[in-house]
């Protein structure tokens, strides 16, 4: 049988959106932002382009994240980005419209999944399935899930915080926080506003967050430490340089431009409530998980994906607060969209876990 429509796999993120093509992989990656014109919402740029709009659009131009927490906040700007990404991997004459899964975060409601669905739909899908995104994230992480044992995946994107326990194909607990990424450069950002009287954009608080944000402020040292080399010391000075970052931003009481330096022992300081908050939600799972189960994930460790996973020493910091041994997936940033992908390449394998319409 020759198919003529084309099978997709979206991860629809709240920070990034990622399409798969059947065949072919990972197609597109741009961040989930759309510019929007303010009298007669007309979509201007989408993606990398409206990302570079934000914070800087004039004032007939709005520049706006269409999905919160994981789910849709903006339903007509949804369908126009999710159109603009199948015209952009499909091409605009669409004589057959592609098969379309997204994956939803597990504690949505069904009226969320249902205005995902729509939305899909109205974008120009022939049909659309949805799939868990801990469900999707454990495929992409290349865990057996049909096995009749205990795997746990804990999914930190940008607006939320997936952590379950998949057996027999299944997703046996889970819990949602709504608490990630984003959570993180808004402790920042805060965090600089309260001690320096700076306000920042949001940009400028992920940047921090990528350069020297780290769960861990003091890094354990060796016990029996050998004298310094030269090129050690060279490393060790580097090391230094990365600890310090030169933060911009607008001083609240003078309302100026200034210019401020942040360290890492701070932004560490700053971030630990929200970092607390996912691992938290983590626990709240281990504490519903039946012992067999739970017997299985301290033999195998919990497995972190998602963007927000690879905040330096997270892993570390999650190993220590739960007892059990973390380790992050490899490309993390692409296990929810590869798991996907692969759930729609073999959609007959996985039809019990998943939602048509």
């Amino acid at each position: 049988m020759i198919m003529f429509s084309k099978r997709i796999g979206i991860d629809l993120g709240t920070a990034n959106s990622l399409v798969w093509l059947a065949g072919v992989g990972v197609v597109l990656n741009e961040p989930t932002v759309v510019a929007v014109t303010v009298d007669d919402n007309r979509v201007v740029a989408v993606g990398n382009e409206a990302k570079d709009m934000l914070g800087r659009t004039p004032v007939n131009i709005m520049a706006t994240r269409p999905m919160r927490d994981g789910v849709i906040a903006d339903y007509r700007i949804t369908e126009a980005m999710l159109a603009y990404f199948l015209d952009k991997v499909v091409g605009r004459s669409r004589f057959f419209k592609p098969e379309v899964m997204i994956c939803v975060p597990s504690g949505v409601t069904q009226v969320e999944r249902r205005a995902v669905l729509d939305a899909t739909l109205s974008a120009g899908a022939k049909v659309a399935y949805l799939i868990e995104e801990p469900l999707a994230a454990a495929i992409g992480a290349k865990i057996p899930i049909s096995q009749a044992s205990g795997h746990m995946i804990v999914d930190i994107g940008g607006g939320s915080t997936e952590a379950a326990v998949i057996s027999l194909g299944g997703v046996v607990v889970h819990k949602s926080a709504r608490v990630a990424g984003n959570k993180i450069d808004e402790a920042i950002a805060l965090y600089v506003k309260k001690k320096y009287n700076l306000i920042i954009g949001e940009r400028m608080a992920e940047a921090i967050k990528m350069t020297i944000g780290d769960a861990l402020s003091k890094q354990p040292a060796t016990s029996n430490q050998q004298p310094a080399k030269s090129e050690d010391l060279a490393a060790g000075s580097r090391q230094l340089e990365a600890m310090v970052m030169e933060i911009r931003g607008r001083d609240s009481v003078a309302g100026l431009p200034r210019m401020v330096e942040l360290t890492r022992a701070e932004v560490t300081e700053a971030i630990m409530p929200v970092l607390l908050q996912i691992i938290n939600a983590v626990k709240a799972v281990f504490e519903e998980t039946p012992p067999e189960l739970a017997a299985d994930i301290i033999d195998k460790g919990i497995v972190m994906s998602g963007g927000t996973s690879l905040l330096r020493n997270f892993d570390k910091l999650m190993t220590q607060m739960t007892g059990v041994v973390c380790h992050v997936a490899e490309d993390a940033l692409l296990c929810v969209v590869r798991g996907t992908g692969v759930a729609m390449e073999n959609i007959e394998l996985y039809k019990r876990s998943i939602s048509r319409k």
